[in-house]
Parts: C-alpha cells; structure tokens; sequence
C-alpha cells in the first residue's frame, strides 16, 4: 500500500461562541471516527488520502469569514471548505470557491436565498428552510387559522423564506396579514417598540424566523409585557430549535420565557449509533472545557458532513493533483483575488459529494442538486420544566400525524397530542383577539334617498350628530352583542360633506378591500364579483332579484265558457258513463218493464234518455226531499212512480234502482261543482299578471324599471336590455307613479324590497322571481377573523331572537292591516277527472255486480231449459217470446190511448173520476194513469179542486187519493206535509 497523502480542508467557524467550538468538536470526531475505521478494516478501499484540517476564525463578521476564506485559497490552497456558519458569510465565500472550484461545504446555512446563486461549488450539508414552510402551513391548517403575522431577523437569512412560506399558506387558505422584522442588532427597547405595535393588532398566531440569540431575547420581552399570556400563539422553525440542545433542553435558561411555544424541528431517529456518538461527545466536550449539554442538531450535521467530505476526497483522488495559477503575479499593486488559484481536484471532490449517500447519525444523509434532502419535521411544544415536548411529525407524503407509523394524513388537531399553550391554556386559541387599547372597528353604511326602512342615515340639525338606524343596524346591533368578547365599533355613512352617497353599492364594498372601513354593514348583497374583494358573513336576509308588474282583471267572455268548469278528460268520462249506465238499465229492464220495450231504436232512445235525464232529476230541488223520504219509509215502487212522474219511465227491477240510487248521486255532485265552478268562472274578479314573460319585455322595447345606484343595473344589460328602456327610481312612492302613470310595465328588484312595496300597495302589484342572490350579509376584509364568529351569531340571532322577527314582520307589512292571507290573484280552477274517479269508480263496480248477478239470476231461471234444448233453440224461443211480449204491450198502449182520448174530451173540471181494476188483481197504478191526470189538471188553467180517486177491488188495496192535496203538498215543499200524505195511505193500505 502506497504513502498516504494529505489533503488541505478549510474549516471556518466564529470559534467565540459555543456554536462554533461544538462545531469543530463534531468535525475533529467525524475525522478520527473516519480514519479509524479505515485502519481497523484492512479490505477498506479508504487509504490513500488523509484530511488535514486547517481552522480559521470567522469571528461572527462578514468581513472576517472572507477573510480566513481567503487566506485558506491562497496561502494554503485547500482542496474543500466546511464552513462558514451563518448565511451572510457563506454568501461571499461561496463566490470565491465558485472562482476557485474548490467546494464549499456548509452545515448551518439554512437560508433559501444562497439557492439563488446556483454556485455548482455549493453544497448545502443542512436543510434549507424552505423545506419546513409545508410543515408550518399543515400546522396552521390543522388548528384552523386563518391569519398569521411572520417575525423574522431583517437579513437575507430573515427575508428569504417568506415568498415560500407565503406560497405554502395560500394553499390552506391563509394568509400573511403583517410582517415584522427586527434588526440583527437591535436593542430591547427596538424589539419591545415593535412587540407593541403586534399587541395593537387582530391577530395572534406568530411565526418566529431568526437566530437562536435574537430570538431568545425577543420571548424575553414578550414575556415582560403580557404577550406570552392565554391566547398567543408561537411557532417557531429552525432557526431556533435547530440550536437547542438534544440532550437536555430544560437547562437553558432562554426555555423559560418559551413556555407554551411550538416548534418545527427536523426529525433525528434515537438510534444506538446516536446515543453513543453523545456518550463521546460528552468526554470530549469535557477534555475542551465546552458544556457537555449544547450538543445540538447542527453539530451531527458538521459530523455528518464532515464525514461526506472524507468520503468524497477519497473517491475522487488523482495522483496529478496540484493547482494551476491562472493569473500572473504582479511584484507590486497585485489584488489578493486575483491571484486565487484553480484547484484541479475541486470539481471531482464536488462530483462525489453530490453522489453521496449513506446513514448518518443525523439519519439518511443524500445530497441531491447540492443540497441535503429533508424527510420529515417533528413537531415539539416547549415547556419550562421538560424543555421540548413532542407532540407530532410532519412528513411529505401523510401530512401531520401524531407518530411516523401512522399512515393517513389528516388535516385536524386531534392527530397532534395534547398542547400546553402560553399562559397555560388548554384550549385551542383562536389565533386572533380585539386590540387591547386599539382602534373601534369603523363601520360604513350605505346612504339611501328612499324610506330608510333597511339603513336610515339622519344629520340631527341642533347637535349635528349622525345617527344610523334601520333593520340592519339593529341585526348588526344584536349581532355584536351576543359576541363571546367585547367589539367596539363606530358608524361612518358613505357620504360627503352635502349628506349625499358619493358612490353606489361597489364603491363602498370596495372601501373594505381599501382599508378605508372595517367592515361594511347595510343592505349589501352577496354577489360574486364583490366576493373578490371582501369576505361576507352568512346572509341575514334571503334575497333574490324579482320582478314586479301591476294586476289586471281578466274574466271570461269566450262563448264557449261554460265547457271551462271541467278538464275534457272529465267531459268524455262523465259522456261515457252516462251512456254506460243507460246500457246497464236497458239490460236490467227491458225484459220485465214495458217503457223499455218496443222496437231497437225505441229501446235505444229510452235507455239513454232516462240516464241523461237523471242530470235533471237529481238537480231537482223539489224532489229530491220528496224521493228520499219515500224511498226511506215505503217501498221501491213507489220511488219508482216518483221517478216516473219525473223522468217519465218507471224503473221496476230492484238491481236497476240501485243503479240508478248511485247514479243520481254522483250526477248531483257533479252538477252541483259544474254550477260552483261555472258561476266562479263568469262572476269573480280574476287577476293576471299584466307581464308573464320577460323575454317579452327585451323583445317588444317594453320600459321597466329598477332601484337606481344597485348592481342591477349590471344584471338587466346582461339579460339583454337596452339602455333606452331602463328607467330608474329612488323611492317606493316613486315607482309607484311610474306605474300608474304607465310609464314603465315592470321592475326589477331584489325581493325584500319588492315584498316591502307589495305590503305598502296590498293586492294592487305582484311580484315573481327571476333569479337568486346570496342574501344579505355583512363585508369584512379578506381572511378576516371576526368573518366566523359574526356568521355563527348571525345564526343565533335569526333563530332565537324574536325582536328581529317583530321588526321584519312591521317592514314587510308597510303599517298597514293588508290581508296578506288572501292571495288577489283568484283563478277558477277547473274540475279534473282526478277529483272524481273514485265516484266513478263506484259506479262502475255497482254496474258490474248488478250484470253479475242479473245473469246469474237469468241462468237460474232458465237452467231447465239451457239443461234440456241446445243453445240456439234456446235463444230462438226467448226471442219469440219478446215479440209476444211486444205485441201485448202495443195493445196495452192502444187501450189506454183510447181512455185518454175520452178524458180529453173533458173540458170543465169534474167531479171524483174512479178507477176500477178488474176483481182480484192487485192494483198498481201505470205510468200513464198518474201522468195523464196530472197533465190534465195542470193544462186546465184552473184552480186545482179536482182530484181523482182510486176505489180497490175485493181482493186488493184501496186508498183514496185527493190529487189536489198532492200538488198542494209539492208547492209547499214541506216534509211535514208530504209525511201526513204518506201516512194517510198507509192507513188506507192496512184497511185493505
């Protein structure tokens, strides 16, 4: 094995501090950790090249870090530099190794800006802070906040991370409200000057982004004046917690003043290789009088680095290593830059450290594009008695999670442990507060010329003080004061010095976003294009752009109106049941009842009369007591005499009176509603609406109108109106001059105004809705944090206040006693057959069931006959039998004409007329007897003394009828009298 060759390293450390000494601590154990290995492991390929370290001072400056950078490229020609320790001096010396090619290994630079230099001669052996702002924006999320003020050192290394940590918040919707940076030398009374002017403000989430030594002394102070109280919120990263110790936090003493305050920290695994490593740290922090407690993790970053670059020297050594001058050297007036010298061996030293990759006691150590790759970030809570806490783990793939194995990402607190905040608090702050000592919140109201019912801005002449009311000054009013904390706020009406609005609704809207008003509070609706601007609360008011048009009478006067009480589907059904039931009584009496004898077209016409005539007869008011009572108390036949005298044929078979019973139901009803509904049809007011289509209007060039200073203006244009046909106004007394002047047709409004107008007008207007708006709602500035809790006692009040409810009643009405229960627009609704189907149901079942059994009956009867002869001759006999039939009846029907014809002849009233019928049958009087008579007594033109009198024979019932006394009864139509009539008969009757 050949000679060992030494290669020069620079290290650059502020050896003043107990940084800087545990620094080169932890790169003097990486070497002889390194070497040692190789010399207890003779197969190790790790022989050949030896690193000598050269040590130089940066002594905390700028200036000095160049300085010993320098020095080590010139006058020792080093072939590496691990170093310098803080951002501002890596950023020269790095330009210088880029000049040299010589690497410049840093393992505390965490500032994103030097990524900007794209230096190839750069690696980057920590993590760059843009790696943990994921982290910080999950954290934020996770707990809800909205708003967070960042407080970093003013340097490169300060202001280097917000666009990355601002980019990273708008992802989980938050937001930078205010920045604040304090000098890296600033004094206690500079920093407490900027902490008052942070208590002054809203919010209360602040993220912490500087040294570990300004830092400290920044919660010191804030600790003095209350801010590290219930209800702060700190976060700090790297920066700081990179810095404390891994041993023993608890014994610093800056801990006590972070009480409460979390943390972002990169995640180091407890591995056995780690704890031994701190087990020999401590002795060698002892031999260099150093604490044996300040071990932190960038001192196992110089380890590890240190250890990537003895690697990478190896790998890469060449035997033709030297340095080549490319400047000629000047015997006087030389610049020391330009005398640097390229080294041949840097950029293969930089190629393998850009390759490396092994298990460090930092964990994985992979240098990808120059820089240290990160894995995940622990999440520790600082606590004065345990020093940090952890409370959780961040990683790029499952978000925060309360240990590494938990798999799933969550985007809630519940997966963090429990957290002790400032002040000792439990719960979750809000991340915002009212300023103690602050500004009230300046409210601005819109100003209005109409009747201020919703915002009302008045100027009282003695005292000139403005006052605000209306129904959104009293919802804000109760709004605030069922706030969990005190909210001061003062009422600023949009207007100038003259008492007029100096703009429309936008404008003030816009005011918001300008920062000229806290929030804006007023009839202001919700629209989207506003919503770019501002945050609006939940609507307190449902609103909708509607349009309003006077009423006009529109009654019938078509020809045909009497057919628009019932649907035609109605019509045809109630035809063909009239038909069908003519049908059913046809088959149930055509061959036992003589009225519905007689040739076809006789049977036809009378079956179909008496069904439609029934319309008739059950709309009879005379008759319908007259038939009931009869029904009820005697027999069917005399119902059936009723319906004789009425109708003019007697129906005989009992299935055909219940029948016809259920038919004359359903006909009444129908008639009954035919007549409502016709004579609402021709005689009530109906109102329409004088506009139906608002595509008319844009068509025909119609005028309408709208509120003047309102967005919909915006919105008609893009329906489609022009300019010539918009009008606008400014009161409701206003419109409604344009409207009975008939200078406009329509108007267009949002709907509580329009519901405001038709209360104060009653049933002159009505009012239809065209398209929906958010509501009503208060503007607060983007990301506001009062946006949340106002909406959630918005809420409260709407359901739970009922003075708010009184107060919406009494503007909608208009003060006056309007029967807002009855809706003027009356319309005759027109009769369907789904009001009646189950009646018609009914009697299509008791028509089927009576067929039923009417055959049923007919094969009973002739079961001898269908047993004995085959079916035609069965039904060959039963149709001679109806001829026989029919021609007894034209024999009967020739005789009683010619009785007629000899009582016509009868011109002066006569005495009784008596009818005999022959001895022994049963007498039951014919249709034509009782309707003759009476016939002839009404077509006498006489007084109605004559009466008619029935003389039974032997073997049948008698009973006197005085015709005068039945027609008397029918007049009256009095029960009590038709009763007495009956009775009379029935005692004639039990005589006989």
């Amino acid at each position: 094995m050949g000679a060992v060759i030494n290669v020069d390293v620079g290290v650059i450390l502020d050896m003043e501090t107990d940084q800087g000494k545990m620094g080169l601590t932890c790169i003097s154990m990486a070497m002889s950790d390194f070497y040692a290995n190789i010399n207890n492991n003779s197969h190790s390929k790790y022989h050949k090249t030896r690193i000598s370290l050269h040590v130089r001072d940066s002594k905390g400056t700028v200036l000095a870090a160049s300085a010993a950078a320098l020095d080590l490229l010139k006058n020792v020609e080093v072939e590496a530099i691990i170093g310098p320790p803080t951002s501002m001096q890596a950023d020269f010396v790095i330009n210088m190794g880029e000049d040299a090619h010589v690497p410049i290994v840093s393992f505390s630079a965490t500032s994103t800006f030097l990524s900007s230099l794209r230096s190839e001669y750069f690696v980057r052996a920590t993590l760059n802070d843009s790696s943990q702002v994921d982290a910080i924006a999950s954290l934020i999320h996770s707990f809800g906040w909205r708003e967070v003020v960042p407080i970093y050192v003013d340097n490169a290394f300060g202001a280097g991370i917000l666009p990355f940590l601002a980019n990273a918040l708008q992802k989980v919707d938050a937001r930078i409200s205010h920045r604040s940076f304090i000098h890296p030398l600033a004094s206690d009374d500079e920093i407490l000057v900027e902490l008052y002017k942070l208590m002054m403000m809203q919010t209360r989430v602040f993220i912490v982004h500087m040294d570990h030594m300004l830092g400290f002394r920044l919660f010191n102070k804030a600790k003095e004046i209350g801010m590290m109280n219930e209800g702060y919120v700190w976060i700090t990263t790297n920066g700081i917690t990179n810095t404390l110790s891994i041993i023993n936090p608890s014994n610093l003493v800056e801990i006590d003043s972070m009480h409460g305050v979390l943390g972002i920290k990169p995640h180091i695994p407890r591995t056995r290789r780690l704890e031994d490593f701190i087990s020999r740290w401590k002795s060698e922090a002892r031999k260099n009088n150093l604490d044996d407690r300040n071990l932190n993790t960038i001192g196992l970053w110089a380890y590890d680095a240190a250890t990537a670059l003895a690697i990478a020297v190896e790998k890469s050594y060449k035997d033709n290593s030297t340095f080549k001058e490319i400047r000629g050297l000047n015997s006087s007036g030389t610049n020391d830059l330009e005398t640097i010298e390229i080294s041949q061996m840097g950029k293969f030293i930089n190629q393998e450290l850009s390759r490396t990759k092994f298990k460090g006691i930092s964990g994985d150590f992979h240098i990808m594009n120059g820089e240290l790759q990160s894995s995940s970030f622990q999440i520790v809570n600082f606590i004065d008695d345990l020093g940090e806490r952890g409370i959780g783990f961040w990683t790029p793939t499952n978000g925060i999670s309360k240990d590494l194995k938990d798999n799933h990402q969550v985007n809630s607190n519940t997966k963090l442990k429990s957290v002790i905040w400032p002040g000792e608090g439990r719960s979750t702050p809000k991340g915002w507060g009212i300023p103690s000592g602050g500004k009230p919140l300046k409210v601005g109201v819109p100003v209005n010329e109409g009747s201020g019912d919703f915002v009302k801005v008045t100027i009282e002449n003695d005292t000139n003080v403005t006052k605000v009311t209306g129904y959104c000054i009293d919802v804000f009013d109760a709004v605030m004061a069922r706030m969990p904390y005190y909210v001061s706020y003062e009422y600023h009406p949009f207007m100038g010095s003259n008492g007029m609005a100096i703009g429309d609704y936008d404008d003030l809207v816009y005011q918001v976003f300008l920062g000229n008003f806290d929030v804006v509070v007023g009839d202001v609706t919700i629209v989207a294009n506003r919503s770019l601007y501002v945050d609006f609360t939940l609507p307190y008011m449902e609103s909708g752009v509607s349009m309003i048009m006077p009423y006009k009478d529109k009654k019938t006067k078509n020809p045909l109106a009497f057919l628009k009480p019932l649907t035609w589907d109605l019509w045809v059904t109630s035809g063909c049941f009239f038909i069908f039931v003519g049908f059913v009584i046809w088959i149930l009496e055509h061959r036992s009842n003589d009225d519905f004898g007689g040739s076809r077209l006789h049977q036809v016409s009378t079956s179909f009369w008496f069904s439609f005539s029934i319309m008739f007869l059950a709309h009879s008011n005379r008759l319908i007591p007259l038939l009931t009572y009869l029904y009820i108390h005697f027999q069917f036949n005399l119902f059936s005499m009723t319906c004789m005298a009425c109708v003019g044929e007697q129906v005989v078979s009992n299935l055909a009176r219940l029948v016809v019973i259920i038919w004359c139901f359903v006909v009444l009803i129908l008639t009954q509603s035919y007549t409502a509904s016709l004579t609402s049809l021709l005689t009530v007011q109906q109102l329409v609406p004088s506009v139906t289509n608002v595509n008319d209007l844009i068509l025909k060039g119609y005028s309408v109108g709208y509120p003047e200073g309102t967005f919909l203006l915006r919105f008609l244009k893009h329906m489609g109106f022009k300019d010539s046909q918009l009008k606008t106004y400014n009161s409701m007394e206003e419109l409604d001059v344009e409207f009975s002047n008939k200078r406009i047709v329509a108007a267009f409004d949002e709907s509580p105004y329009l519901k405001q107008f038709i209360g104060k007008y009653c049933s002159k207007y009505t009012m239809e809705s065209i398209s929906r708006t958010g509501g009503f709602g208060f503007a607060f500035p983007k990301g506001s944090p009062l946006v949340a809790d106002v909406s959630m006692e918005i809420l409260n009040v709407i359901e739970g206040d009922q003075k708010i409810e009184k107060l919406e009643k009494a503007m909608f009405m208009g003060g006056k006693n309007c029967p807002h229960d009855q809706d003027p627009k009356v319309d005759s609704n027109r009769l369907s057959l789904g009001s009646f189907w189950a009646l018609f149901l009914i009697v299509g079942v008791a028509s089927s069931f009576a067929i039923i059994i009417f055959l049923a009956m007919l094969i009973f009867e002739h079961r001898h006959f269908l047993m004995r002869y085959d079916l035609k001759s069965w039904l060959k006999r039963m149709k001679n039998k109806e001829k026989k039939n029919h021609k007894d009846n034209m024999d009967l029907h020739q005789i009683e004409g010619d009785r007629h014809d000899d009582i016509g002849d009868v011109q002066e009233p006569v005495g009784n007329v008596t009818f005999t019928p022959s001895p022994g049958a049963p007498f039951i009087p014919s249709r034509s007897s009782i309707s003759e008579d009476m016939d002839f007594v009404i077509a006498s033109g006489r007084e109605r003394e004559a009466y008619s009198t029935f003389e039974p024979g032997p073997n049948s019932f008698g009973h006197e009828i005085q015709l005068q006394e039945i027609m008397e009864a029918f007049d009256r139509q009095g029960m009590h009298d038709i009763q007495e009539l009956t009775l009379r008969i029935y005692d004639q009757r039990q005589q006989y």
